[in-house]
């Protein structure tokens, strides 16, 4: 493949001839793009994820699973401080999270700043709340005595 280069003096034109290297031809897509990814992978020492998953193991920081060899690219490696340029070498500012448990902190994240800082004027509601009470008096066993109180009286 020749270069070619534009002059805007009188409007000249200059062909370069390179000549093409023999394996460059007959390359795959595939060989190409493997090539090209592998000059985009991080130098030796700065590939954090590898020194997270030495240092944590390959286990979810929140739900707790295990991952195989095999089904390890489902682990993530998540920064605590939200810093992505934060990689200390202990490993301090990293957890490894699975992509489920990493997409709901940072879904979180965005919850939080859609309804805002301050939720003082928001209607909530609780599912459950736990009473107080004392020992042997709890929700099950007022359960227990209405239902047998049903019984008795039917």
């Amino acid at each position: 493949m020749s270069k070619v280069t534009f002059s805007s003096k009188w409007g000249k034109v200059k062909t370069d001839k390179k000549p093409i290297a023999a394996g460059e031809v007959n390359k795959s897509a595939e060989d190409l793009v493997r090539e090209m990814k592998a000059a985009q992978k991080p130098p030796a020492g700065e590939d954090y994820r590898e020194r997270s998953l030495a240092i944590h193991g390959p286990v979810c920081a929140r739900c707790g699973r295990e991952f195989a060899e095999a089904k390890r690219k489902l682990l993530t490696v998540h920064h605590k401080d939200s810093n992505h340029y934060n990689n200390p070498a202990d490993g301090s500012n990293w957890e490894n999270l699975c992509v489920y448990c990493h997409e709901d902190v940072h879904s979180r994240g965005v919850l939080a700043e859609y309804l805002g800082n301050d939720g003082s004027g928001r209607e909530f509601s609780v599912v459950y709340e736990e009473k107080q009470v004392e020992a042997g008096t709890g929700i099950l066993a007022e359960k227990l005595k209405k239902a047998l109180q049903k019984g008795k009286l039917s």
